[in-house]
């Protein structure tokens, strides 16, 4: 089996050099606001990576899952937290967000059994 969180990790960190080397002002901006929009504020940095999940998962984007699973882990969220948060996504998506509902709880397995 693949590694996905390596080879998850590599493929974005690649691509985002890419992008942000061609030096186009709005993506810049873009990936600098989300940067700054999950940065402490009012609501603490875990919250806020725990809310982008939610609305990653609502969305069906496997991508944006992945990243706000490891920005989770990176924040301290435990498995309850996680699997709690991707219950409320699974609430208000419906059941179409059940096969990302898998591939996130595979990711969180991966995760978790990585060292911290």
């Amino acid at each position: 089996m693949p590694n996905n969180v390596e080879e998850f990790n590599a493929y974005r960190s690649k691509m985002n050099e890419k992008l942000l080397t061609d030096n186009n002002k709005i993506i810049k901006r873009i990936f600098n606001l989300d940067t700054n929009a999950y940065r402490a504020g009012a609501l603490d940095a875990k919250t806020k990576e725990l809310l982008g999940l939610v609305a990653s998962a609502v969305l069906r984007c496997d991508d944006c899952v992945k990243y706000h699973l490891e920005s989770c882990r990176k924040q301290g969220a435990n498995t309850d937290e996680i699997m709690e948060t991707l219950s409320i996504a699974t609430l208000i998506g419906g059941t179409i967000t059940i096969p990302h509902l898998r591939r996130a709880y595979e990711y969180w397995e991966e995760l978790r059994e990585r060292k911290a």
